[in-house]
Parts: structure tokens; sequence; C-alpha cells
């Protein structure tokens, strides 16, 4: 039967950690903002220089920051070549034939012819000496000047001036580039323990999808730009002639610069992708590095799992020359537990590896013995409070957490009974003994009804006609019991002076009392007396003796007495 627990244990343990694994795996989520957001300030799409950038910051080991490196280069000239076609394409643009912009390009063009009148003007009168009119030009052409500006910043806020909009866009580039701080190489990570080999084989996979992603992305821009330097070659054929004019050679030439620019940016895209697919085998072969890894460590931890089942079985068929069972099951969980807690060192050695601190081991070798060890403290301790003055002796009649009995023993850790039921019913013992941890005496309370000699009150009920003088009866009743427990209730009020004088309780009075009550048949006589615990039956025995014999003498007969009952001193 335990075979076959043993045997469960180990597949639904197996089955646990097949689906941990298969959960994990499969819960892992990659970025899922991996495409680069494109500068919506910026004429130019410079996703392929920023996905560059973002794998630039991950890259760490050498191999990788070679490839990075090599990425970021490419993907920067490509938007460089993008900046000059566009620049190239801004400068051999139209300018509006009518509306607005229009009236923007001919007031630029008359304030350029007007400048340069300005500053011939200037030039010939610097030549003349003693003339008046010199700061006069200088200061026309200031003004002439601020127009000028004025007007291209007009045309560039309606969108007129798509040449100043690309040199701004290159300008804040470059600044870009010469205010960044140069980037920081992280050092490769650990893979010592199999935490840190779980990690860094989850962030490989995360790598390899985001190369995916940008070799996806040069790919693509390799594509549009080999379709639109087809369609921009077809276009630039149509146009050649025999009878070209001026301007349309210009336009050729601009033409034929910017297919170039094109060949250089699809070249600089197709090298981008061939990067990003070295650059994901290299992150593969890494990543069967790692698995190599965590399969070794999984072996180890597996191993040590079966060893300790393999070790815990042999020990339920070893100590077979003890012949107490009870001992022979001691022996069995405590090796048991030192095996197992064995285990679980050496799984978590393997897991999060050794502790880099003497104090951090310390710290959690303190905290766990303490949590292990707080019941035997608090016992220890709770035994010394048990031996003081006012704690117990073997042979006292005590209550704890509900449980009455006599002590049979005391030891360092354990306080063990012999339960005589509860209070109602005590000097008849259950046959049971009961043990309780000595933490009792620190962390709760308990219960010592004996003195010098285990006295408790206990009652008997007797219930009386209402015919003759019940007041004469219950008085002779007293009497009765007075002298039947006389010797008993002068021993108690000695011993309870000697416990309590000390404390300056006030003395109180050990004889009986007897209270009168109406009741169903007439009246009930209460009659409380003090007694010794182990003596109280056979005590109660001689007192209904008397009792009945005052009634029988008395003449009256039918006399009940119920179901005594009894409180402690």
């Amino acid at each position: 039967m335990i075979k076959r627990v043993h045997d469960l244990l180990a597949a639904i343990l197996a089955a646990l950690l097949l689906a941990c694994i298969i959960g994990a795996y499969l819960t892992a989520v990659g970025d899922q903002s991996q495409d680069a957001q494109k500068n919506a300030s910026s004429p130019v799409d410079q996703g392929l220089y920023e996905r560059a950038q973002q794998l630039d910051a991950i890259a760490d080991t050498v191999p990788e920051r070679a490839l990075a490196s090599e990425a970021l280069r490419l993907s920067d000239h490509e938007l460089d070549q993008a900046f000059a076609s566009l620049l190239r394409q801004a400068a051999q643009s139209n300018v509006a034939v009518k509306g607005p912009l229009k009236q923007l390009n001919d007031r630029i063009d008359s304030l350029r012819t007007k400048i340069n009148a300005d500053q011939d003007r200037i030039a010939s009168l610097a030549k003349q000496e003693g003339s008046d009119q010199l700061e006069l030009a200088k200061a026309q052409l200031a003004l002439d000047q601020d127009d000028l500006e004025d007007a291209q910043q007009d045309l560039s806020r309606q969108g007129g001036d798509q040449r100043a909009a690309i040199q701004r866009a290159i300008d804040e580039h470059e600044n870009a580039q010469k205010t960044a701080p140069p980037p920081k190489s992280p050092e490769p990570p650990r893979l010592d323990t199999l935490s840190q080999q779980v990690l860094v084989w989850f962030s490989l996979k995360d790598r390899q999808h985001q190369l995916g992603l940008a070799q996806e992305q040069a790919t693509t821009n390799a594509a549009s730009l080999g379709k639109e330097h087809d369609s921009l070659e077809k276009s630039l054929a149509t146009q050649t002639g025999a009878q070209a004019t001026l301007v349309q050679l210009r336009q050729l030439s601009a033409g034929r610069k910017q297919l170039a620019d094109l060949d250089k940016r699809i070249q600089d895209s197709q090298q981008l992708a061939r990067v990003y697919a070295r650059w994901k085998d290299t992150v593969a072969a890494r990543r069967t590095q790692v698995l190599h890894l965590l399969l070794r460590s999984f072996t180890a931890v597996f191993a040590i799992l079966l060893a300790m089942m393999l070790i815990t079985r042999a020990i339920h068929g070893a100590f077979s020359r003890q012949t107490d069972p009870r001992r022979l099951h001691q022996l069995r969980v405590m090796s048991t537990v030192a095996v197992q807690v064995v285990a679980v060192l050496l799984i978590l050695l393997i897991v999060l590896g050794p502790p880099n601190q003497i104090t951090t081991i310390l710290g959690f070798a303190t905290a766990a013995l303490t949590l292990a060890l707080k019941d035997f403290i608090l016992a220890f301790l709770g035994w010394f409070a048990l031996m003081g003055r006012n704690g117990i002796r073997i042979g006292d009649w005590v209550e704890i957490r509900g449980v009455g009995g006599e002590v049979i023993e005391i030891g360092l850790l354990k306080t063990t009974l012999l339960e005589m039921g509860n209070w109602t019913s005590t000097g008849h013992p259950t046959g049971r003994r009961v043990s309780f941890v000595n933490s009792f005496a620190l962390e709760g309370h308990y219960f010592n009804f004996s003195t010098g000699g285990q006295w408790l009150w206990d009652e008997l009920q007797v219930s009386l006609p209402a015919s003759g003088d019940p007041y004469q009866l219950a008085q002779q009743i007293r009497e009765t019991v007075e002298r039947a427990t006389q010797t008993d209730a002068q021993e108690a009020e000695k011993d309870w002076e000697r416990v309590t004088h000390q404390y300056g309780v006030r003395p109180f009075s050990a004889k009986p009392a007897v209270d009168l009550k109406p009741s169903v048949y007439g009246l009930e006589a209460n009659v409380r007396y003090i007694t010794r615990a182990p003596q109280r039956y056979e005590v109660k025995s001689r007192l209904f003796e008397a009792i009945v014999d005052l009634l029988h003498k008395s003449g009256i007969t039918g006399a009940e007495m119920s179901r005594p009952t009894s409180n402690s001193v």
C-alpha cells in the first residue's frame, strides 16, 4: 500500500512539473510593441534605424555586439541616402502655379532679387569715399533679409517648402546622434542556477522574435524600394528622346541620381536583412547552449527527487532490529524528514544557487531555526515555569485545556496526566493518558486543584416534603454533614491559610451549608461541603447513609436524592 502511494505521488509530481513547464512556455509573452514607431514629424520613415537602436541596446555578447554595430551602421547609411534623395527631389520639384503658395514663391523670388541688388549697391558705395548712403543701404539690406526669412517661414509653415522640412529632420537626426550618450553594453547574464537559465531561455526566445520582425522589416523595405526603382526607371525611359530640352536633361540627370540612391538603399536593406539573419542564428545557438544547461539542471533535480524517494522507501524497510513499534515509527519519521530536508536544500541550491553573503546564510538559518523550534523553545521554557513554586507536582489534580486528571509525569517538553473524567465524576479514571506540550504554561493557563490535600466543594440535593418543619430538618442535615466532615474542613482551612496568607487574602470557612429552595415536590435542600477529591465518593456514600437514617428516624419516607455536582475551592 505504501509503495502504491509513493508511486502515485511520484506520478503526480512528474505531471505537475510537466504542466508547469508547458504552462510557463505557453504563457510567455514577448514585447507587443515590436514595430518601431515612425517619427510623425519626420518626412522620412526611420523605422529601420529605430529598430536597430532597440536591438543594439539588448546585445550582450561579443558576437551580438558586432552584429548590432553592423546593423546600426547599415540602417544609418540607408537613412542618410533617403534624406539625400528627398533633398534632391525637393530641389527639382515644381513650385505652385496658383493660390497662396504661388504668391509666397513670387514674393521670395522678388526679395531674393532685391537682396542681390542691395548687395551690389553696397559694394558700389563701399568704393566711394565719404558716401553717406552706405549705412542706409546696409539697413535696407537687413530689412529685406528679414522679409525673406519671414516669407520662407510662412512658406514652410504652409507646407510649401519641402526642402526646409527635410533639412530640419536631418538636423534633428544629427543632433540626436551627437547628444545621445554612448551605449552601454550589458554584461552577459549568468547561467549558474536553474532560475537564471530559465530567465535567459525566455529572454532569448523574445530576442529571436524581435530579430525576426527586424529581418522582415528590412526585407519588406528592400522590396518596396525595388518597386520604386523599377517604376522610376520605366518613367525615365519613356522621357528619353532625341530632342531633349535643357530642363528635361536636368530632370533626367536628377532621376538617374535618384536611381543610384535607391540602389544604395536597396543594398543597405538587403545587407541589413542578412545581418539580422546571422544574428538570429547566433541567438539560436545560444538558446541551444542554454537548453543544454537546462537539461543538466533538470536532470540533477530529478535525480535528487528519485534518490529521495528510493532512500525513503529503503528507510521503511530498515530498522528491522527495532522491536518497539512506536520507536520504529519515530525513527522512520525522523529519517524520512531528514532526507527530505536535505533534498529540498540541494534543489534550492540548484534553483537559486548559494547565497552570496554569509550574513544572508545566517539570517535564513536563524529564521528557519526560530520558526522550526518555536514549539520546542516554548516547551522547554514552560518546564521551568511548571517547576517553580507556583507550578505543579506529580500527584496534583489539575485541569489543562479542559482535560482534568492526576499528574503522573513532568518532562522537559511534555506533561502527562492520567485522565480522571470531568469534575462531576472526579475519582473515576478513564484509562487514558493525555500529554500536553509544556508551552501551555506560557501561552495559556491551567488549574491546579491541589493545595495540600486536593480539596474541592461537593454538593448533595435532598428533596423534602412540605409537611413538618423543613427548617428543623435542614438544620439536622447540616449538623450531620458537619460532624461527618469536621476533620476535613479544619484541615482544608489550614491548607488554604498556608497557601494564601502571603497574598493577604481573607480566611474562609470550610463549614458545610444547607440552602432551601422550592421545587415541584415541595422543598429541596442543597447541602454544600468540603472534601478531598480522591475520597469524594467514599464521603458522599457515608453522607447519603447518614441522611437516610436521619430522615427515617424523623418518620419521613420517599426522600429523593438527586445527582450530585461539585466545584473546586
